[in-house]
């Protein structure tokens, strides 16, 4: 396995700010006559066990980080939190001062700006720890999913870990969480949590669950950010040490054979099995291997939860679909197979858009090998299909708010560079215009697949939830955050 790790550097841009100044409740203006006095600010600084930084200041650049570098992060205050009760310090300040708050998990779990805002960073508060007999483990902060990963399997177990392995677990969870190795057998990752720690916008830290505040505990399973700052979750494990996963790369020049091949074979099988197909525009650096290296590839991935030989079995009709350039499907530990997707871990400049798609009818495969395919005018970074279904189609044994249940795939394309935005932006504009066709009825969509835009736009998300689930939501929204305070991210109105 190898990671795919791009080194990029490009303009920032803002157009994502923009849409969080309309229809606050705290108006803007508040922001310069709160922040006047450096006084309050040094009141906070030295209520907080974890630093605090103000722009311009040392450390300040490097705490507001963020994995893509087109959504840099230049809030009022960012406050590192190592505590949870610096968290609740933090959030009580934003009270007072009327200002917005704004979290960083782990990894690329970022919001998707902080302008004007009090950003609360939470690497400093990251831990695992796994209860064998019980098979959970709690996780706080920004701890990714690696750590899970590598603390689970000392006992024998395995998380519901995402296609990134590097990215922070709760913001994963918040929502929904789809894995490429659990996703399909036992449903979205947010089913198998049990509680969670949050500061709401009071700055009161609650524990909520099924049976302590279900209707936030409901909400928050796909909410994402919207309640408050969540500190710490118990999620379940799995008795898993180790799976048949891995890829298959194709040469781009059989781009549709393999597509209607993936297509056809994913409807037969098992929900043991999960699968998704990316075709790609790899970098040509020296992680690769030299087969890889700049190449244009139709990359398959693959995972079988149960015996190797039967999932080997249910592969074969794939390995035939044309010649592999590299195949990397075999048994291995989990932590080995939790990267089948190769993501890549590097911060970079990159766009994205996303659409839950209702089937894939020849036409529609027609289409994308038509501008996806070799020598064709959109040469999109990666661009992915995954096929849903099985227990991500039935509702969790407890309430909660994951709209893309029934929902047969998820389309997903990126392109990475920041020399020319606005011809990025075309060009995935005229990628997914023309898949619409083929678009779910209902809008479903997978939320952390939203791009800044759609997060930021309330009637994206009221479509993307749909009426009755949004409002619900909302209802929710109302109560634990009347001001919404929580606005820099999947924000409800």
């Amino acid at each position: 396995m190898w990671h795919l790790s791009r080194h990029c550097s490009g303009k920032h841009h803002f157009h994502a700010i923009a849409l969080v100044t309309i229809h606050e409740p705290w108006g803007a203006d508040r922001v310069g006559t709160s922040m006047s006095s450096h006084i309050e600010f040094r009141k906070l600084a030295a209520e907080l066990d974890g630093p605090a930084f103000l722009p311009g200041e040392p450390g300040y650049d490097a705490e507001c980080a963020t994995y893509n570098l087109l959504t840099p992060l230049r809030p009022a205050i960012a406050v590192g939190a190592a505590t949870v009760g610096d968290v609740r310090a933090a959030v009580r300040f934003a009270g007072d001062h009327k200002l917005a708050v704004a979290v960083r998990g782990g990894g690329h779990m970022q919001p998707y700006t902080a302008e004007g805002a009090v950003l609360i960073t939470l690497d400093r508060l990251a831990d695992v720890t796994v209860d064998g007999g019980r098979r959970t483990a709690r996780v706080t902060g920004g701890a990714r999913w690696e750590e899970v990963i590598d603390a689970a399997s000392k006992e024998g177990l395995a998380p519901m870990s995402g296609s990134s392995t590097t990215v922070g677990a709760i913001g994963y969870v918040l929502g929904g969480g789809q894995s490429p190795i659990f996703g399909r057998p036992y449903g979205y990752a947010s089913d198998h949590v049990t509680s969670f720690d949050i500061v709401t916008a009071d700055g009161v830290l609650r524990t909520v669950s099924a049976g302590a505040e279900p209707e936030l505990f409901a909400a928050l399973r796909g909410g994402k950010g919207n309640f408050g700052v969540v500190t710490a979750m118990e999620i379940e494990l799995f008795p898993v040490t180790s799976v048949l996963a891995g890829g298959i790369y194709f040469p781009g020049s059989a781009t549709g054979e393999v597509l209607r091949a993936w297509r056809d074979w994913a409807a037969t099988l098992p929900e043991q099995a999960t699968t998704s197909v990316a075709v790609q525009r790899l970098p040509p650096v020296e992680e690769l291997p030299e087969p890889l290296r700049g190449a244009h590839v139709v990359h398959l991935r693959y995972a079988y939860l149960g015996p190797a030989e039967t999932g080997l079995e249910l592969l074969a009709p794939m390995r035939a679909a044309a010649p592999a350039l590299i195949d990397t499907i075999a048994e291995a530990p989990y932590k080995t197979a939790a990267v089948l997707h190769n993501d890549p871990v590097g911060a970079m400049p990159y766009q994205d858009r996303s659409l839950g798609l209702a089937g894939l009818p020849d036409k529609a495969l027609d289409k994308l090998a038509e501008l996806l395919g070799p020598g064709t005018p959109i040469p999109l970074t990666s661009v992915e299909l995954r096929a849903l279904g099985g227990a991500l189609d039935r509702p969790p044994a407890t309430p909660d708010s994951v709209p893309s249940r029934g929902l047969p795939f998820q389309f997903f394309g990126f392109a990475v560079g920041g020399d020319d935005l606005d011809e990025l932006g075309r060009r995935l504009d005229r990628l997914f215009t023309a898949m619409r066709p083929w678009a779910d009825p209902k809008h479903r969509r997978m939320l952390n697949f939203l791009s800044p835009e759609e997060a930021l736009d309330p009637q994206s998300l009221r479509e993307v939830y749909g009426a009755e689930n949004y409002d619900r939501l909302l209802a929710v929204k109302r109560r634990f955050d009347p001001n919404t305070m929580f606005r820099m991210n999947h924000t409800l109105r």
